[in-house]
């Protein structure tokens, strides 16, 4: 036994990489299950059809150790959860569960609930299991859990648990239930979803106990040392294949008219060390708290910085507290992007002013060089990201709140290959679900009256980013409150390395008439029956010049009716023979090159 346990050629104490291989999948795999516990159980739509939700495994001393398939925006934030319970409680216990939202003491954003078990083996704490779940409520003033116009946590709204136990010897504590169930909108939806996130987190303690029943204590602790090691080593390795740089770079989340007129500038300094094998990202010139809903959380800070750099290494790194060794976090307190001093309000900490900075930390590491870096991606939880909310007359006006999730912001082009179609928001990294248009239909008094791709709108370039989608929704009996917090409306995703911007989004209210007026891009509006909002989503920027593009996939682009005629011609540089329509279209491979050479 002990010869399949241990690596004899190099050091008895050490796991063979046969081990380490597989009790690094038994991990992936307990994450896994715990998902898809979440994900069957679920009682909110947001969960349940959208997959608005991580889970992950922390230590006892609280770095971060498995995630799987974690949203970008949730995971970096539960090593800082886990510790708040180790500072908050001095009798941790077997059996204890905590639930944790709070965005000043390590939480992304209130609206994410997160349930935490310790877990415990022959009377020694080793591991937590964090389930956390985007809720459909959390007891906001307006129906959303996303409110921008909070000047500070108390307009805001949402009820608040830094770190508190709700289970002890795995008996819930009612109250805190009670609090809930009065406060939230929709109580039985979140009840539902409080019992799932218990259960999830249940089921990664007992998968952990099968995982020490079979390997003992001891090589499991001995595990976690060498995973993380191993997991540092080669981070390391990859950024020291990385050119050395500083690079500064700016981007801007739109303006926020009347409390933002100007936008947000959202700054990032990169500091590429290759023979240390480090990237210090230093966010210390970013702009004090504002008294709005944008300000992000530490969570958020870190989180969505480190997913800007993993976006730019080889994809089977892995992403836990081994590798993050690698990355220096500088940041400020009192700082919107930072770390956020109460009351001010991280109610939108997780996407607009988070995805700008997921864009730019991944965008800057274009300037190393050809074949580094990524575009910007698409943005903005306009029409297609919004809060619905009222009363359906199909269950005797029994009221309803829910995030829908059917936008599309194009994903970023990267030196590899185009932007992927359904990427939603940069800070989910295309890991959510698009929500089932029937499903959506049948659960909500809402009527989808179009949804398509957009084209001529992709950020062209050698490879492009993905075009954005149009939506238009209305309610189909009762008014419908709508609240959304768009972006890229006026400062569109950009593209590098000679890749076109991305094009911007853009939402209308549509009246009875036919009549159609620009909607804000961040607000609430009532849409009465026979009225609709109209959403176009936000395109991905390109990579690299686009008249450098292989005409063979211009001509694919056209023929998927990605982009016409017109802009292969225009912006790609590409001319045909043939038409469409009777399929004979082909490349004119001599006009080409001259329009190329012409043009160049």
């Amino acid at each position: 036994m002990e010869s399949k346990l241990l690596d004899t050629n190099n050091n008895a104490s050490t796991l063979s990489p046969m081990l380490l291989a597989i009790l690094a999948n038994r991990f992936d795999g307990v994450v896994r299950e715990m998902t898809n516990t979440m994900l069957r159980t679920g009682r909110s739509a947001v969960i349940n059809s959208a997959r608005d939700f991580s889970c992950g495994i922390t230590t006892a001393d609280n770095e971060l150790f498995a995630t799987a398939e974690g949203l970008p925006a949730h995971t970096y934030g539960l090593n800082l959860q886990s510790a708040a319970i180790c500072e908050y409680h001095d009798d941790i216990a077997d059996g204890d569960a905590y639930l944790h939202n709070d965005p000043y003491s390590g939480n992304s954003h209130p609206a994410d609930h997160t349930i935490i078990v310790p877990v415990f083996w022959e009377g020694e704490h080793l591991f937590n299991v964090c389930a956390k779940a985007h809720q459909a409520d959390i007891g906001n003033s307006l129906p959303t859990t996303y409110h921008a116009m909070a000047k500070d946590v108390y307009e805001e709204g949402a009820l608040i648990f830094p770190a508190v136990r709700v289970q002890r010897d795995h008996k819930t504590n009612d109250d805190i239930v009670r609090m809930c169930q009065r406060r939230i909108r929709v109580p039985d939806f979140w009840y539902g979803d409080f019992l799932s996130m218990l259960g999830s987190a249940r089921t990664g303690e007992n998968r952990i106990h099968d995982i020490l029943r079979k390997y003992g204590k001891e090589t499991i602790k001995q595990f976690i040392t060498e995973w993380f090691d191993y997991s540092e080593k080669r981070m390391r390795k990859a950024i020291g294949e990385l050119p050395a740089a500083t690079i500064e770079r700016e981007n801007f989340h739109d303006p926020m008219p009347p409390i933002l007129p100007d936008g947000i500038p959202v700054r990032v300094k990169l500091t590429v060390d290759p023979k240390e094998g480090s990237i210090e990202i230093d966010l210390t010139s970013n702009i004090d708290n504002m008294d709005n809903g944008l300000n992000l959380s530490e969570a958020c800070s870190i989180s969505n910085s480190v997913a800007g750099v993993y976006n730019c290494l080889p994809s089977d790194i892995p992403r836990n507290g081994g590798s993050y060794r690698c990355i220096k976090m500088k940041m400020r307190e009192g700082a919107a992007i930072g770390i956020p001093r109460f009351p001010h309000s991280c109610s939108v900490a997780t996407t607009n002013v988070s995805e700008r900075l997921l864009n730019n930390v991944q965008a800057a590491l274009s300037e190393l060089g050809e074949g580094y870096g990524l575009a910007e991606g698409g943005l903005g939880m306009g029409a297609g990201f919004s809060v619905i909310s009222g009363k359906d007359a199909r269950y005797d006006d029994h009221p309803y709140v829910n995030q829908i999730f059917i936008g599309e912001n194009g994903g970023p082009a990267s030196p590899e290959c185009d932007g992927w179609l359904t990427y939603g928001i940069p800070v989910v990294a295309g890991l959510m679900y698009r929500d089932s248009i029937e499903i959506d239909e049948l659960s909500y008094p809402i009527h989808l009256r179009e949804i398509r791709l957009t084209q001529d709108e992709e950020g062209a370039g050698y490879n492009r980013g993905a075009p954005g989608t149009i939506i238009t929704y209305g309610p189909s009996n009762h008014p419908m409150t709508v609240v959304f917090a768009a972006d890229a409306q006026v400062n569109p995703a950009r593209g590098v390395r000679g890749g076109l911007d991305g094009n911007k989004g853009e939402m209308h209210l549509i009246d009875k008439d036919g009549k159609e007026e620009r909607a804000p891009s961040v607000g609430e509006v009532e849409l009465t029956p026979g009225s609709w909002l109209k959403g176009k989503d936000a395109s991905g920027g390109g990579y690299g010049n686009p008249m450098s593009r292989e005409p063979v996939r211009v001509l694919e682009d056209v023929l998927e009716r990605y982009i016409s005629i017109d802009r292969a011609r225009d912006i790609y540089g590409v001319l045909f023979s043939g038409n469409i329509e009777d399929e004979t279209l082909t490349i004119d491979e001599e006009a080409t090159k001259k329009l190329r050479k012409r043009v160049s």
